[in-house]
């Protein structure tokens, strides 16, 4: 006769959860809004449906594919006046997405760049105010190579590359669909 071992059968599990990912919420969207773009007196989710041509558009300028046709974006205004645009995206880091924000100008300059959530047990250097501040400035006309003009993270490899990725992506996004909007 075979006797069950109750211990395999709660160890198992505390085992698997405890090499999974460790998922960490950093800043709510309104918190990041309003880091990114501190002036702005209003913050308006900003409708955007992206056409095939579009989708395609932003694949060429960005190199990557923009994987939803309805991006979230805010309008950042003060007095009414636009200040920039909020977008909130994903990437995956390893196995886990990011969550981030970038503020965009209205004429197409990073304003910053904010880690919402983190979902990986490593490579959160991406967090690095540093790092992201290396972004600030940046148009879609530069050329976003990791290890050229935006550094790698050492241990967070595949994160710092799919966020810089995602800011041009964003900012591909915003030559393509919000450029002309106000």
């Amino acid at each position: 006769m075979t006797r069950f071992n109750w211990a395999s059968m709660f160890a198992t599990p505390v085992l698997a959860a405890s090499s999974s990912a460790v998922a960490a919420d950093y800043l709510t969207v309104a918190e990041a809004q309003h880091i990114l773009v501190p002036q702005a007196d209003a913050f308006t989710p900003f409708p955007v449906a992206l056409s095939p041509a579009q989708l395609a558009q932003i694949r060429q300028i960005s190199g990557v594919p923009q994987r939803t046709a309805q991006p979230r974006v805010w309008r950042a205004a003060v007095g009414g006046r636009l200040l920039g645009w909020v977008i909130v995206d994903e990437v995956i880091g390893k196995h886990e997405y990011i969550t981030y924000a970038t503020g965009i100008s209205p004429d197409g300059h990073v304003l910053g760049v904010e880690i919402l959530s983190y979902r990986e047990s490593k490579g959160g250097q991406v967090r690095d105010a540093r790092w992201r501040g290396l972004f600030r400035g940046k148009t879609v006309r530069d050329k976003f190579k990791l290890n050229q003009d935006i550094p790698n993270i050492s241990g967070a490899t595949l994160s710092s590359r799919n966020v810089t990725d995602g800011v041009k992506r964003l900012l591909a996004i915003h030559a393509v669909a919000l450029a002309q909007a106000r």
